[in-house]
């Protein structure tokens, strides 16, 4: 038995509640289990219980023995006076306030078949939980709890973006573009992709986007790919002089070379292709988030997108080798990851910045119109049972996995508490 397990038997009223008496001998009858605090303090606030004749409000505290009332501090806290009944399994010492009062005790009774199901869940070895047994539990639940994490996840993301942006004054055109960079990265390179954009100022890039030679020399050269001299000549030679200059005017400092990835990635996504496109995108486009903001639908979006790259980079994947002609424009797969990982959460948070709820509600939008996504995580779903329709559930399904499957919280999971309840 466990503490945790404990709370979910009170917090859902899962035990018989004729005959509960106090450890004096007193009828307790339970009116309300109260709120389940999740910050400091008692576990369950505005509770209402009827010890003998007397109905009592307040807070009710949950421990397995009553010792760890004293164990935990909380005879000396005044955030503890409060609490009109303490729940333990075993009962080893009268647990009392700070000013000595002796506060009534309820030894819980627990249904071990309940408890048997929790640890059945809880022990499968897999990455999910209820694998197997996920389909069990009601459409209509599952799509409700699904829902709200969503909400979590890109409330999440916001609280993330809303601090970052506080830094730099609301300046929303900057913030989103060094997030743009960094979805550039696409993983693997998302670190040394937010240190180029960080290290070169948007407005700079704004002054030169009617030359892309310039804007490609600035985001090649501060990704440190024009350190190497004069060791390739033509197109190189011709990009390296024009960064240097600029990298004089300007005073920059380039990122190290050796942070960029290369091994396992196929050519196309190798980062001096993601750097070319990004920096047709960029010379393409003044006022990025404007232009997302009043974006009216995914398919006016994926033209915005449409990112190609220049004459020299549809025939190079570095600047070592010739390869095939082509041209190179950002991939349908990944302009999804893009809208949902940078411009879905940076209109969610404007949205909730700004009150406008039209907003919030076109981030959701887009995201249930976006193919679900096709990751590990999400496969290890579709073997269990449940196939994301679109990239509101896929993302759904990866807060589910980051927060509550893979820490085993299945007694604060809408699935595992219907599977536990009703039995695994």
């Amino acid at each position: 038995m466990t503490e945790e397990f404990l709370q979910f038997i009170w917090k859902y009223g899962l035990f018989e509640r004729n005959g509960l008496l106090t450890d004096t001998g007193e009828e307790i009858r339970v009116i309300s289990m109260g709120e389940h605090n999740q910050d400091s303090g008692p576990d369950f606030i505005n509770a209402r219980v009827r010890i003998g004749s007397t109905t009592w409000a307040g807070n009710v505290e949950i421990h397995m023995r009553s010792a760890d009332w004293f164990v935990h501090g909380h005879q000396t806290n005044k955030a503890y006076d409060n609490v009109i009944l303490h729940v333990v399994y075993r009962n080893d010492r009268p647990a009392v306030r700070s000013n000595g009062y002796i506060i009534p005790t309820l030894v819980l009774p627990c249904n071990e078949q309940l408890y048997s199901n929790y640890q059945q869940l809880t022990g499968h070895r897999g990455g999910i939980p209820c694998h197997g047994k996920v389909h069990r539990v009601e459409p209509l639940l599952l799509d409700c709890w699904l829902s709200s994490l969503v909400i979590d996840r890109l409330m999440q993301k916001a609280e993330h973006l809303a601090v970052y942006l506080q830094g730099r004054a609301f300046n929303w055109e900057e913030a989103f573009y060094v997030s743009l960079a960094r979805s550039f990265g696409f993983g693997l390179n998302a670190g040394p992709f937010e240190l180029v954009a960080r290290s070169l100022p948007l407005p700079v890039l704004h002054r030169h986007r009617n030359n892309p030679l310039q804007v490609e020399a600035l985001l090649m050269g501060q990704a440190g790919f024009l350190e190497d001299g004069k060791m390739f000549a033509g197109y190189y030679e011709t990009l390296r002089a024009e960064y240097l200059h600029l990298r004089r005017k300007y005073k920059l400092k380039p990122v190290e070379k050796h942070l960029w990835k290369f091994l396992r990635l196929r050519p196309v996504n190798f980062p001096t292709i993601r750097l070319a496109q990004f920096a047709s995108l960029i010379q393409q486009s003044e006022g990025l988030f404007s232009r997302v903001l009043s974006c009216p639908d995914i398919p006016g979006l994926r033209i915005f997108f449409t990112a190609g790259v220049s004459d020299f980079w549809k025939a190079h994947y570095s600047f070592e080798k010739t390869s095939v002609l082509k041209t190179k424009t950002l991939g349908e797969e990944s302009f999804y990851n893009i809208v949902i990982n940078t411009v879905i959460p940076f209109l969610f948070v404007y949205g909730n910045k700004n009150g406008r709820e039209e907003i919030k509600d076109k981030a959701l939008d887009w995201l249930n119109r976006i193919p679900a996504e096709n990751n590990r995580v999400v496969r290890k779903w579709n073997r269990a049972g449940i196939r994301p329709s679109s990239a509101f559930y896929s993302q759904a399904l990866l807060q589910l996995s980051e927060k509550f499957c893979s820490h085993r919280r299945c007694l604060a999971c809408s699935v595992g508490t219907q599977l536990i309840r009703e039995g695994i």
